[in-house]
């Protein structure tokens, strides 16, 4: 009632209330309207705030399904086991190539979490907006770009399911493990070791979920205790209490070489920097499961990505006390095991260490499939996994799955930043309250220029030619191929919504359903041409059902089912 006694006050948006009596009807429910555009309110238990939003959207679960035990200790440890995976482990030669001196190689993971706590800001006050809505990305997309209908949230699902596998965590365990072992493999015997890693994992989430999930938890334990201790180490080898040579020669003229940087290798460096960070939103996924969300995640969120940027920079800093710039840079993809090595030398603490990275990476792997509950769609991402680990060079394979998973984000993210002021500006228009919490105007325009320099740059070519990029062929690859999943992605959206109703003769329309404890979805439908006036009549802007009248309609459901 307190919305209703709100929009009434405004002057300009066109209000319109409806009743009924019938089960599937919201009672009072109010509708503020502007052009095109249908606004509804819904409240929901985890917060006395009120969840306004264009009713295009997925519904608001005013009792979250999944109840409310996501605390603060929860969504601290949602978003650190993600960020704190194998990047960590097997990007800070890259980033030091690219770079050109170790002073800036460390400003770089500075800039990584300025760049990340912008960002951050504008996915609090998306939060704050919604705050009973979980989903995160696809939720906030939805509601900043509402036209055209369901376009950003299919394009978003589309290019998510393109992009959902895990090769660089594979990868990495395969040349971890030959590290361990001692051995240099052949491509093909590191691909096939790869290739195994990922199966384990696989066979692990399909045959014992329970045991899988206690796994994830575990190894999400592990891999933070693992960086704290090279964080620790890094210190004593610093002091000088170990055998390792003159350990701060690396910070004496710490900037020597940072000319030597090029665009595309300063560009590239970023990009495995954004790729170390991914993560500090994993929390925004549960926003309808956390009690009082905002005032939660304004402080525990934040101070996630705090706790792994110290940890990344005194990990950093133990990498350079204990070996050479050389050393680093030659190291490719195991940065951490040159450390143990020279730390504890042919040790079995060195090889333990080694083998903790593994299972940090191995942790991954089960990450990512934990929680699909059809095999089927688990064999789709297997495939798409097998694909990007065989397809590649086995050289190239970690840098082009890194480069091409990231490039999307930014596309993304940018669009986040943008959308968010789109949001604000319409909020106001139709005289919707503001948010709890509101990002800083610089961090929003900061996010929008870092993001539009990661979708620009990466076209720069290196001064060594087109295929003297980090992989063996053409540097650009990834980002044709970013580009490429995009357009997919959108013109799927408009054979879907676009070309089909018009051959068919039919319009989509989504209809509320009420699937118990709580759950609530839309389903899209089609409609025949003939029969749209009658459903537009029968039901409201939600897609409930206000009152039937005349001959029953026919209808037919849409592949795809928004929920949440």
């Amino acid at each position: 009632m307190a919305f209703l006694n709100f929009i009434s006050r405004q002057a300009d948006p066109k209000v319109e209330a409806t009743e009924s009596g019938t089960p599937d009807s919201l009672p009072d429910q109010t509708v503020l309207t502007d052009g095109s555009l249908q606004f509804t309110g819904a409240s929901g238990e985890n917060t006395s705030k009120p969840t306004y939003q264009e009713a295009s959207g997925a519904p608001v679960e005013s009792k979250s399904p999944l109840g409310y035990s996501v605390g603060w200790v929860t969504v601290i440890f949602l978003n650190l086991s993600k960020m704190v995976g194998t990047g960590i482990f097997s990007t800070p030669s890259t980033i030091l190539a690219g770079a050109g001196s170790v002073g800036l190689a460390l400003f770089y993971w500075v800039i990584g979490f300025i760049i990340s706590l912008c960002l951050l800001a504008v996915y609090l006050e998306f939060a704050a907006h919604f705050p009973s809505r979980s989903g995160s990305e696809v939720v906030y997309l939805e509601q900043a770009y509402p036209r055209p209908r369901y376009f950003f949230p299919t394009v978003f699902a589309v290019q998510t399911v393109i992009l959902s596998f895990s090769s660089s965590n594979a990868i990495v365990l395969a040349q971890y493990l030959y590290k361990l072992g001692g051995t240099t493999p052949t491509a093909w015997q590191q691909k096939g070791v790869a290739v195994a890693g990922y199966t384990v994992a696989f066979l692990l989430v399909v045959f014992n979920t329970r045991w899988s999930l206690r796994a994830a938890n575990v190894i999400g334990f592990i891999k933070l205790i693992t960086l704290i201790f090279i964080g620790i180490t890094g210190l004593v080898v610093l002091g000088g209490h170990t055998s390792v040579k003159d350990p701060t020669a690396n910070f004496r003229d710490a900037f020597n070489g940072t000319s030597d940087a090029t665009p595309y290798g300063a560009t590239n460096a970023m990009v495995k920097i954004i790729f170390s960070y991914a993560g500090y939103e994993n929390a925004f996924n549960v926003v309808n499961e956390v009690r009082n969300p905002v005032k939660t995640l304004r402080w525990s969120a934040p101070l996630s990505l705090v706790i792994v940027t110290i940890l990344y920079i005194l990990a950093n800093i133990a990498y350079f006390s204990a070996a050479t710039k050389t050393e680093i840079l030659e190291s490719k993809v195991v940065a951490a095991s040159i450390f143990f090595q020279n730390v504890f030398g042919g040790t079995a603490a060195s090889k333990g260490l080694n083998f903790l990275i593994c299972v940090s990476a191995f942790g991954n792997l089960v990450a990512v499939l934990i929680g699909q509950s059809r095999t089927i769609r688990e064999c789709g991402r297997f495939a798409l996994t097998m694909l990007m680990i065989l397809a590649p060079p086995a050289g190239d394979a970690f840098n082009f799955v890194v480069d091409l998973s990231v490039y999307p984000v930014n596309f993304f993210n940018f669009t986040l930043a943008t959308g968010l002021l789109a949001l604000r500006w319409r909020r106001k228009r139709v005289g919707l309250p503001s948010a709890d919490f509101c990002a800083w105007d610089i961090a929003i325009y900061f996010t929008i220029i870092a993001n539009l320099y990661m979708l620009i740059m990466p076209w720069y070519p290196p001064s060594t030619g087109a295929t003297g990029g980090d992989v063996s062929f053409w540097y650009a690859t990834y980002v044709a191929t970013g580009v490429g999943i995009i357009v997919f992605c959108s013109v799927y959206y408009w054979v879907w919504i676009g070309l089909l109703p018009k051959l068919g003769k039919y319009k989509i329309r989504q209809t509320y359903e009420d699937l118990g404890d709580g759950a609530v979805t839309h389903k899209l439908v089609r409609v025949r041409d003939e029969d749209v006036a009658q459903w537009d009549d029968e039901h409201d802007v939600t897609g409930r059902l206000v009152h039937r009248h005349g001959r029953e309609l026919e209808v037919e459901e849409e592949p795809i089912t928004l929920k949440k």
